[in-house]
């Protein structure tokens, strides 16, 4: 049925949630899985000394080591949950300022052939001021979503 399952995760419980899910899935369908952390895209903050110098706070190397060390916080105990249950498991760190497009984007580049995510289920204005990435996943996606509340 399917084969190997992609997982976004943001770190919080409910996305631990959802990896545990797809675990459990794989785990039944002897499927692989993918784990994406998505990190936002360096965007240069600069300022001005009082000579009329331009400054930037941080560069895009010093930017890009530590956002490595926040994904390896976020995926490494994913990948130990994964080798515990027995599940092959592909650790993906992204830098995206859209994730859904990442989330979308690794699943094609992984050849997975499901999506596991979890959702925050907010409804109404919630929802539409907020947006969700569960949403714009589950409106562009071209392969199946699972999702987890």
């Amino acid at each position: 049925m399917y084969s190997k399952l992609l997982v976004p995760t943001d770190g919080s419980k409910l996305s631990v949630k959802a990896v545990v899910h797809a675990l459990g899935l794989a785990k039944a369908l002897q499927a692989k899985i993918a784990v994406l952390y998505a990190t936002p895209t360096f965007a240069p903050e600069s300022y001005f000394d009082g000579g009329g110098a331009l400054h930037e706070r941080m560069s895009k190397s010093e930017y890009e080591a530590i956002a490595a060390r926040a994904a390896e916080r976020v995926l490494k105990p994913l990948a130990d949950k994964a080798a515990a249950a027995k599940v092959e498991c592909t650790t993906l760190n992204v830098f995206s300022d859209a994730p859904w497009e990442a989330i979308i984007a690794a699943a094609g580049k992984q050849k997975c052939d499901a999506i596991v995510m979890a959702s925050h289920g907010r409804r109404a204005v919630s929802a539409l001021l907020l947006g969700s990435e569960t949403q714009k996943v589950l409106a562009h996606s071209k392969i199946p979503v699972v999702v987890v509340r």
